[in-house]
């Protein structure tokens, strides 16, 4: 069965170490979709962060998608309509929170529109995700943070070492009641119990009558695991953890090497 729908990692899967789309990524994405074939960027980053992205790639015309927040929000490119929202609640922030504050690890809060941190002495990871992301910080105590403020997800964020040893100390209730997956080694997020990208792609898939065996992820890092597993073809990048390459149909080249234009050219335009 043709490929019809490809959902595309961003951070160390369709950018390069130098944050770029190469132009021979952007060729084999315009082919595809001269093909009829739908690219959907699938990212844990939030929607501000993604659509300069999506405008730049002409993935933002009528029946285009793009999921963001790692399967939170999936969104019409094209009008801006939410198809899917799943965030947390106040009472969510507040067990994370004190959890994060116990195990002594920097922690940030994600909204559409921000990211709220509690520590007076701001994260290097908390400004790195704002520069990436182009998304401003706020310093709000846990009592400033009120109940009307629509969280997406929230973030335990470390030197890597520190955050292995988090998350291997994570109360059992963490893992029972929400999605926790690791993005980056410095980065541990915190989701709504039903997000992860593969249950977003499935959603998306569905929601434009189409199977898995019809659809390809492409992706590198453990928050891309699901869709990898769900989609008919799963491709892991050459720099993909050693998790996810044991867990992909097929593995294509790195980043550096053009590596999702490989696998387009290779399992999708055929």
């Amino acid at each position: 069965m043709s490929i019809k729908l490809i959902a595309i990692d961003i951070d160390g899967t369709l950018l390069n170490d130098q944050h770029q789309v190469t132009s021979e990524v952007k060729a084999a994405l315009d082919e595809a979709q001269a093909r009829g074939i739908k690219i959907v960027l699938c990212t844990g980053r939030p929607i501000i962060g993604v659509l300069p992205l999506v405008e730049e790639l002409g993935l933002d015309k009528q029946d285009d998608f793009v999921i963001s927040y790692n399967g939170s929000i999936i969104q019409d490119a094209h009008t801006k309509e939410k198809i899917s929202l799943h965030g947390l609640t106040h009472e969510d922030f507040l067990d994370i929170e004190m959890t994060a504050r116990r195990l002594d690890v920097h922690l940030h809060t994600e909204t559409e529109e921000h990211i709220y941190t509690a520590n007076r002495d701001i994260s290097p990871y908390t400004v790195h995700e704002a520069y990436l992301v182009n998304m401003p910080i706020r310093y709000r105590t846990p009592e400033e943070m009120t109940p009307d403020l629509s969280i997406i997800k929230m973030m335990m964020i470390d030197d890597p070492e520190k955050l292995a040893r988090v998350e291997q100390e994570l109360p059992d209730f963490m893992r029972e009641r929400f999605t926790v997956v690791k993005s980056t080694p410095f980065f541990l997020e915190i989701l709504n119990k039903n997000v992860n990208k593969g249950a977003a792609v499935h959603q998306l898939a569905t929601h434009l009558s189409l199977t898995s065996d019809e659809v390809m992820a492409i992706g590198d890092n453990e928050n891309d695991l699901e869709m990898i597993q769900y989609a008919g073809t799963g491709v892991a990048m050459g720099n993909a953890t050693e998790n996810v390459k044991n867990h992909a149909t097929v593995i294509t080249k790195t980043n550096n090497e053009h590596g999702v234009a490989h696998a387009i050219r290779t399992y999708a335009l055929v």
